[in-house]
């Protein structure tokens, strides 16, 4: 891992969704879910992104030196990272009741604190802690993005933090030893209240595009990733005992975007560039 930041290699060490009725066509649910995405996605876009200062250039460079890395595998996709934070920030937002508010949210490997922020603008009122190993992304999300509202912590300062609301990570559990992942889910479990949600998205390794993007990134390249059938059975040995929701998502990358009309509908077909597992803490 090139000591960039070490965002993803050193970001982890060692309403509950029912069911879909099943009186509702696939093309209701699909014109439904196009609707309230497409609503989310101009929320989204409408948060802006802070300017940072001009002397902090070591800040800038770094992050360009990451936004290039990242940029060799996800620009095969014809779209930006911007776009699948958004993308995934919408799609789990519509599988949650349209009237639940966080009051605060877990953003578990954070990095540079990019989500962090897009969190606060689809969550107004929301507190926000993102928590990473990497000292060097904590110290750039926190010049970045830090505020009243958004803090950035030590992966190991989790254990004084719970009562949280929602969990959300992305591109984490790839990065840890398949032996270490029952327990980093259990201490995600441990600091959600009852009732919160934890909404893990995953680079989906049945989709051969993302196996071509990650062998591109180079701290994607050695990762170990994991199907959605093992992340599904990995958070509920974690301890959320309540089956979680499935689906995929990016589908279609930009030269067919004129299909991705479609994904709404076929997001129960594990094929998709990512995939999210959104599970509940039970209320016992």
């Amino acid at each position: 891992m090139p000591d960039v930041f070490d965002v993803r290699a050193a970001a982890v060490s060692g309403r509950s969704p029912s069911s879909r009725p099943s009186g509702q066509s696939v093309a209701g649910r699909a014109t439904g879910m196009i609707g309230w995405c497409a609503t989310l996605r101009w929320r989204l876009s409408r948060t802006p992104m802070p300017v940072l200062p001009a002397n902090r250039t070591s800040f800038i460079y770094r992050e360009r030196q990451y936004e290039e890395m990242l940029n060799r595998g996800i620009r095969l996709s014809g779209e930006n990272r911007e776009f699948f934070i958004r993308g995934r920030l919408a799609s789990r937002q519509a599988r949650l009741p349209r009237d639940w508010r966080p009051r605060r949210i877990l953003d578990y490997g954070c990095g540079i604190g990019t989500t962090a922020h897009c969190l606060t603008g689809l969550f107004g009122g929301a507190e926000v802690v993102g928590v990473d190993t990497s000292e060097k992304a904590l110290a750039y999300a926190t010049e970045r993005y830090g505020s009243d509202r958004v803090r950035f912590r030590k992966l190991e300062d989790l254990a004084t933090e719970d009562d949280f609301d929602l969990c959300y990570v992305n591109g984490v559990f790839h990065h840890i030893e398949p032996q270490n992942r029952i327990g980093v889910v259990a201490g995600i479990h441990r600091a959600l209240r009852k009732g919160g949600r934890l909404a893990l998205f995953e680079n989906n390794p049945w989709n051969p595009g993302t196996r071509m993007v990650m062998s591109r990134i180079p701290f994607d390249r050695d990762a170990q990733t994991l199907s959605p059938r093992e992340a599904s059975r990995l958070v509920r040995a974690g301890g959320f005992t309540q089956r979680p929701a499935e689906w995929s998502l990016f589908y279609f990358p930009r030269q067919l975007a004129i299909l991705r009309f479609a994904e709404a509908a076929l997001d129960r077909f594990p094929f998709g560039a990512q995939y999210c597992v959104l599970a509940a803490k039970g209320l016992m």
